[in-house]
């Protein structure tokens, strides 16, 4: 009687009938068929959670920008009025002190304002005497007959607008031309 080695007996016990194979192949090729089909689907759901999670982050930051604008808007509205203030004071200056050193010191501080104005994005409204007026940057507060300008052109700026980049934080308060033809030497009030 022949010894047999184990490995030999292993092998004896393995089927290797050609239906078997093909049954096992089969059944092999089923399993990486589901294992690819599960692995396309967690692949998809991760790349959509990547992009839905891209744009919570661009949505929060879009957010967060415009809370800080916002936040910025209202002090800049508050550093115009003092903005304001120094205009009046400069404008009221007398004259026997115009050369005045401490005179020089307040418009040198104007400047310095108005360039910090400018470097946070804020502009002036252009509302010079002859510019047409546009509602979505000025605001009448007065007509004037004028024949020096056109009806609908702006005679006077009264107050300085101002647009912070691209909204008009403040619009500026002007006097329009009004016909010829109406009877009144003074401003009119607009109702």
């Amino acid at each position: 009687m022949s010894q047999r080695t184990r490995a030999q007996e292993r092998v004896d016990e393995i089927d290797i009938s050609p239906t078997k194979l093909l049954a096992d192949i089969e059944k092999l090729t089923e399993e990486l068929e589901a294992s690819q089909a599960k692995s396309e689907e967690y692949l998809a759901g991760l790349q959509r959670e990547r992009a839905e999670f891209a744009n919570y982050r661009r949505r929060t930051a879009e957010e967060r920008e415009a809370m800080l604008g916002l936040a910025g808007e209202d002090l800049i509205r508050k550093v115009l009025a003092l903005a304001d203030d120094f205009d009046l004071a400069i404008e009221a200056r007398p004259p026997e002190i115009s050369g005045d050193p401490w005179v020089e010191g307040v418009a040198a501080i104007d400047r310095k304002l108005r360039a910090l104005l400018e470097s946070e994005g804020v502009k002036q409204i252009d509302a010079s005497p002859g510019t047409p007026f546009d509602p979505r940057e000025h605001e009448a507060i007065a007509t004037v007959p004028s024949t020096e300008h056109g009806e609908g052109e702006i005679v006077e700026e009264i107050r300085r607008g101002y647009r912070l980049r691209d909204r008009v934080v403040r619009p500026a308060l002007v006097a329009v031309a009004a016909p010829t033809n109406e009877s009144a030497d003074a401003a009119q009030p607009i109702n």
